[in-house]
Order: structure tokens, then sequence, then C-alpha cells
């Protein structure tokens, strides 16, 4: 009797050692889901969610999308190096204003003779300074000399085949909108030119050339501070412009787009 009260006793003191353990283990893992916000504490269970705010100040800060062009071209526009976009916006804007002030063929002359003014007269001089200094320092354009500005067949063909595939995409466009494929389409082409009719009387190709150069080289930097809010304001010009045309093609069933096959 003794023993059996014995090992009864033993027995309920497992028993009861056994639930105080996993009382604590279950508090504790309680306690880390609340802490940590997870099931079973693991570390593959309490990923945080991805940060909305984070992300949205990340896609806002993606590169434009309005100006998209090749990498140098948009290191000019955007002033990555303010040294080189300002040479160019100025070059480019003085042969534009030589350009609607004089002819084509004395600007040229002009812009020939100055660039030769320049290399003969620096030639020369370094010719008399190594006749004086009895020095062989060679021909003070032999770097440039030496490049090799050939260009082969392949890149030849290349460069052809992107521009045969512009000009046919163009021929096709063309026919499309002046054998009215699309009557939308070439009703937006009469509206259009019919406008230019006004800007021409206005403004000659010269004058617009200029406009252009100086809005290519001021937009895109202010397009890229004021991001945000330009797109805002286009995203509200675009679906105005959907919802309108929706109206019209509602209202007269012949000018819906067709769909492609």
């Amino acid at each position: 009797m003794a023993d059996s009260a014995a090992q009864s006793s033993l027995v309920s003191s497992s028993s009861s050692a056994t639930s105080v353990t996993s009382s604590s283990s279950s508090s504790s893992s309680s306690s880390s889901t609340r802490a940590g916000g997870c099931v079973g504490g693991s570390s593959m269970s309490c990923a945080d969610p991805p940060n909305s705010s984070s992300s949205s100040s990340s896609s806002s800060s993606q590169p434009v999308s309005l100006f998209a062009a090749s990498p140098a071209l948009q290191e000019l526009l955007f002033w990555r190096d303010v040294r080189k976009s300002a040479v160019a916006f100025g070059a480019s804007l003085v042969l534009l204003l030589s350009l609607a002030t004089l002819s084509a063929v004395t600007v040229v002359a002009h812009v020939a003779l100055a660039l030769l003014s320049v290399t003969i007269s620096l030639r020369v001089y370094k010719a008399v300074v190594q006749a004086l200094q009895k020095s062989e320092e060679g021909h003070p354009f032999k770097t440039y000399l030496d490049l090799d500005v050939t260009l082969s067949p392949e890149t030849f063909q290349a460069h052809a085949a992107v521009v045969a595939q512009h000009l046919n995409r163009g021929l096709q466009l063309l026919i499309r909108l002046f054998l009215v494929e699309d009557l939308v389409d070439s009703l937006e082409l009469a509206l259009t030119m019919w406008l230019m009719t006004y800007v021409g009387a206005v403004f000659n190709g010269i004058t617009l050339l200029i406009l252009a150069d100086i809005l290519a080289f001021t937009l895109p930097p202010l397009y890229e501070k004021y991001q945000v809010q330009i797109n805002h304001y286009m995203g509200l010009i675009r679906q105005q412009t959907k919802d309108l045309m929706a109206k019209i093609q509602a209202k007269l069933p012949g000018l819906v787009k067709k769909k492609p096959e």
C-alpha cells in the first residue's frame, strides 16, 4: 500500500510539472506572437508587410517617362553635366538664330571659316614653338587624327535597317491616315493640320525650331522637379479627353474605332 501511494504521488507530481511547462511554453509563444506579429515565432512567418509609403516614394522617384530618349540625350536635356548641356544649348541656339537672320550657305561658310581659323592658328603656333625650342612634339591634333572614324559595313547595315523600319512605319501611317482607314484618326489629323495653319501664320519654321530648342532644354528639368503635380493634371486632362471622345462616339456610332484583329 505504501509503494502504490508513493507511485501515485510521483505520477501526480510529474503530470503537474508537465502542465506547468506546457502552460509556460504556450504563454511564451503567445507573447512572442503578440510581440512579433507572427505565428510560431519563426523568422519566415514574421516578415513585415511592405511599406506602402516607401514604395510610393520610390515609384514617384522613377525616371521621367515623358522624355524617353537615348541616355546621352537625356543627360543633355536634364542637365546632368551643366557644362556639356550649356555648350550644347548655346551652340544650337546660336546656330538657329544665325539661320533665322542669314542664309544657310552663309551660316555654313562662317562656321567653317571660324573652325579653320582656330585649327590653322593652333597648328602654326605649335610649329613655331617647336622650331624655336627645337623639340619634336608632333602634330597638335595627332590624337584626333589617329581616331578610327570609319563606318563598318555591319554598323551601316544595322543603322540602315533601323531607318528602313521607321520609314516603313511612317509610310504605313500616312497611308492609313490619308486613305481614311479609320475615320477618327483622319479627322484628328485634319483638325491638327487646321490648327497648324494658324500656327504657321504667326511663326515660321526657324522660329518654331528656336522655340522647340528652348523648350527641349527647359521643360525636362521643370518636369523632373514638379513631376507629381504635372502627372496629376495630365491624368485629369487625359481622362476628360477620353470621356469627351466616348460621348462623341456614343452619339455618332460611325466614329467608333475599329478594334485591331
